[in-house]
């Protein structure tokens, strides 16, 4: 009886592969098809299916489900179908997690959406995926010309500035503040001023995400990662001791221009006050 019940689980086993590679086969027929017929969108369902019985052959068909998946993309934003476009592309990176020209594209239909900060996003996990792909690079600046307002520009070229900032938190962090956060950090520069100065911790946020990732590059090139803790968050919504483990000693910030007041600075620097910083005993 053993041997009766190893030998049907075996034949079942071969009947269920070979039943596998009878439907992946006649899939790939069908989508071959019906991109012929230019019927992008059942093409891609097949693909889908194919890609989900047999993800071994991912690397064979990637060239050719890419290809589907644009044209079936174009068509559904033809047809402002939004939500199925952004699931199909969601549905591909979950298949593809590390394809730089899927992640390329999805970051253009987010542009030409007005979605600029989620598009910079995706043009820099491609640019990080593959660093010479040149349109991936080419948009990725495009979207951040949009996104880095141009007083980051003037400001980091502040010589006279900058200098006057970093011996103001050289002299704060020598008379004892040795936690300091950093509110909308933009390009770090002043979280990478509090530690060189001697801080013990230093926490940045930033609420763009553009300027977020920018900032996490900075911070790398500077070999401060292991010594800077960025946040991608409103400094509004930081808590204690979920995002940070105790109040901070010195706060730091220079969005302080002419979008004062309506960029919330006041209030965050309140909550920072109130919520954040350590009160004078």
């Amino acid at each position: 009886m053993p041997n009766s019940n190893a030998k049907f689980n075996c034949n079942h086993r071969g009947g269920q592969e070979a039943g596998r590679r009878e439907l992946v086969s006649r899939s790939l027929q069908s989508a071959q098809h019906c991109l012929e017929d230019q019927d992008f969108g059942t093409a891609y369902a097949h693909y889908l299916l194919v890609l989900n019985l047999a993800p071994e052959l991912k690397t064979s068909v990637k060239e050719t489900f890419q290809f589907t998946l644009f044209k079936w993309a174009e068509e559904l934003d033809s047809l402002s179908r939004i939500q199925d476009l952004f699931n199909c592309y969601e549905q591909a990176l979950e298949l593809y997690p590390n394809d730089e020209v899927i992640c390329n594209s999805m970051g253009e239909h987010l542009f030409r959406m007005g979605f600029r900060d989620e598009a910079a996003g995706y043009f820099h996990k491609a640019v990080k995926l593959n660093p010479d792909f040149a349109d991936a690079k080419e948009n990725f600046y495009r979207v951040a010309n949009w996104l880095v307002e141009r007083w980051h520009f003037i400001m980091l070229n502040d010589a006279k500035r900058n200098l006057t900032y970093l011996k103001a938190i050289e002299n704060a962090v020598r008379s004892g503040c040795k936690s300091v956060l950093d509110i909308g950090t933009g390009t770090g520069i002043l979280s990478m001023f509090a530690k060189k100065a001697g801080a013990s911790f230093v926490y940045a946020c930033e609420l763009s995400k553009t300027m977020y990732e920018l900032a996490r590059d900075v911070v790398a090139a500077n070999n401060m990662e292991g010594d800077i803790k960025l946040l991608h968050l409103k400094s509004l919504d930081i808590e204690i001791p979920k995002h940070i483990p105790e109040r901070v000693s010195l706060v730091v910030t220079e969005t302080v221009d002419a979008g004062l007041f309506g960029e919330g600075i006041v209030e965050s620097l309140i909550h920072a006050w109130e919520h954040l910083l350590l009160q004078p005993k």
